[in-house]
């Protein structure tokens, strides 16, 4: 897919979280029975419950570090908490799911109060199986320095959805 085109450079996923990368592995991130497709719009209420993450291959012996992450809080115009780590799983092995890697940040789920939020889901090719320090907070992680901490290169994969607070009940339309 021409650059210009790539949903990730169009929502600048790729500039303001990540740098651009080639695709070498699949991901897919599914809500309940709703699978994340980039730019999908997700209501708050839907992501609740942490997701089930698949990552392609089969290969057992290759791991890999999940990182996701909100570069629009705690609002799009002012991201001053830029980027806010939801999630963070490493040690997964290719073919698996994220339930049998190690959680190293446990899912906080998305709750936006200002504006469009993109919650980005970034996957690490890791060299072998490592240790990673837990951040000491959420707020202000940046997916590029902790890549370049722990060796991890460019990402692999990345899907990213949309979400944005849930309107109050007959305050308008159904969202």
């Amino acid at each position: 897919m021409p650059r210009e085109r790539d949903p990730l450079v169009v929502s600048r996923v790729i500039g303001d979280v990540l740098d651009h990368f080639n695709r070498s592995i699949s991901i897919r991130v599914i809500y309940n029975s709703r699978e994340v497709a980039n730019g999908c719009d997700l209501r708050p209420s839907a992501v609740v419950n942490q997701p089930r993450v698949e990552i392609g291959g089969n290969d057992l012996r290759i791991l890999y570090t999940l990182v996701m992450v909100d570069p629009d809080a705690p609002s799009p115009s002012e991201p001053n908490l830029r980027e806010y780590l939801h999630w963070l799983v490493i040690n997964i092995p290719e073919g698996t799911t994220t339930n049998l890697g190690q959680e190293i940040v446990s899912y906080e789920s998305p709750r936006p109060t200002v504006g469009i939020h993109r919650i980005v889901f970034a996957l690490f090719r890791q060299l072998g199986r490592q240790t990673i320090d837990a951040p000491g907070w959420r707020q202000n992680f940046i997916t590029r320095d902790f890549a370049e901490l722990y060796n991890l290169g460019l990402p692999v994969a990345a899907v990213y959805f949309n979400s944005q607070r849930e309107r109050a009940v007959g305050a308008g339309r159904r969202q």
